[in-house]
């Protein structure tokens, strides 16, 4: 169920908000909630597909910034790819799929069942910041110059900065619509989980 929406997720404008001029994905919220419910390794499946949507959208319809997410496509300045943009299309998405659900287990212990919707807020939004910031730090450290050259900044402290905005204008977003996507639809499955198991 999870892949399935994931899937109409990545092949339709559904997987996209737009915020004023940037969008926001929608893609990493069901690999949040199902780490939740179905536990790290399913949920780590469900990050591997996430990266793997990237990839093949990355590939099949790329856009100046494809190269950090696909090695098909050349980095920006150069005829050629990097396989380094593997580990930016998957290690983030894959900590997505397992990290929550420790997380989730953590707060559910530091705050009780009584503050249950909190524990599944900040999970949602922790989850939705571990991508973000991953990515945009993977992108800092790994493509550094040509991204510079794309977004003409200069490497270094000048586009860390830019960096650094790029994750308070679209990572803040995006981390608050998982936080409360997170918190509605995963108390709904809890409830239901506990139904049939009784």
């Amino acid at each position: 169920m999870f892949f399935a929406i994931m899937l109409l997720f990545a092949l339709t404008p559904l997987g996209f908000i737009q915020i004023g001029p940037i969008k926001a994905t929608l893609l990493h919220i069901p690999v949040i909630i199902g780490s939740i419910i179905l536990g790290p390794k399913i949920g780590g499946f469900l990050g591997f597909s996430f990266g793997l949507f990237s990839l093949v959208t990355n590939t099949m319809t790329p856009s100046p910034l494809s190269f950090v997410f696909s090695p098909f496509y050349p980095v920006y300045g150069t005829d050629h790819g990097s396989l380094w943009a593997l580990v930016i299309v998957f290690v983030p998405r894959i900590l997505v799929g397992i990290l929550p659900f420790f997380i989730y287990h953590f707060l559910q212990r530091k705050f009780g069942n009584k503050k249950d919707k909190l524990s599944l807020f900040m999970t949602g939004l922790t989850g939705s910041l571990i991508n973000t910031i991953l990515v945009m730090n993977l992108i800092f450290f790994l493509f550094q110059g040509a991204y510079a050259n794309l977004q003409g900044v200069p490497a270094g402290l000048a586009l860390y900065k830019a960096i650094l905005m790029i994750i308070l204008i679209n990572g803040v977003p995006e981390a608050l619509i998982a936080g409360i996507a997170t918190s509605a639809v995963t108390k709904v499955l809890l409830k239901l989980e506990h139904k049939n198991n009784a």
